[in-house]
C-alpha cells in the first residue's frame, strides 16, 4: 500500500494546517491509520490513530488541539492542527498499521513526511 501525504507548511503560532493522506488501495477494516512526527534531535512520536470504526487516540500534547478523521470510501485520513505551537513544528508521517501489529512492525506502511513549521 503507498500512501500519498498532502500538507504542512508555515504558520504562525495559534495558526492552523491541515493534513491529509491517501492510501493506493483498500483499507481493511482490521487497519488502523495515523500520524505520527519527529522533531529535530527526537524519537518518533505518534500524535494520533484512528481505526476503520472511528476509535481514535490522541498524544496528551494535542489531544485538545488535533483532530484525526477517515473516509473509509476514500481510504483517506486527515489530521486537522489548530493552535499550533512551535514546539509542533516536526516532520509529520502518515501512516497504515493493522490492528494486532504495533506501529514499529516491518509491515507498518508509511507515507512520505511533510514538513510543519510553526514560527512567528
Amino acid at each position: 500500500v503507498q500512501l500519498q501525504a498532502s500538507g504542512g507548511g508555515l504558520v504562525q503560532p495559534g495558526g492552523s494546517l491541515r493534513h491529509s493522506c491517501a492510501a493506493s488501495q483498500i483499507i481493511f477494516s482490521n487497519d488502523v491509520m495515523g500520524w505520527h512526527r519527529q522533531a529535530p534531535g527526537k524519537q518518533r512520536e505518534l500524535v494520533a490513530q484512528i481505526t476503520s470504526g472511528g476509535t481514535t487516540d490522541y498524544a496528551d500534547s494535542v489531544a485538545d488541539r488535533f483532530t484525526i478523521s477517515r473516509d473509509n470510501r476514500k481510504n483517506t485520513v486527515s489530521l486537522q492542527m489548530d493552535s499550533l505551537q512551535p514546539e509542533d513544528t516536526a516532520v509529520y508521517y502518515c501512516g497504515l498499521k493493522r490492528r494486532s501489529r504495533s506501529w514499529s512492525s516491518p509491515s507498518t506502511n508509511w507515507g512520505q513526511g511533510t514538513q510543519v513549521t510553526v514560527s512567528s
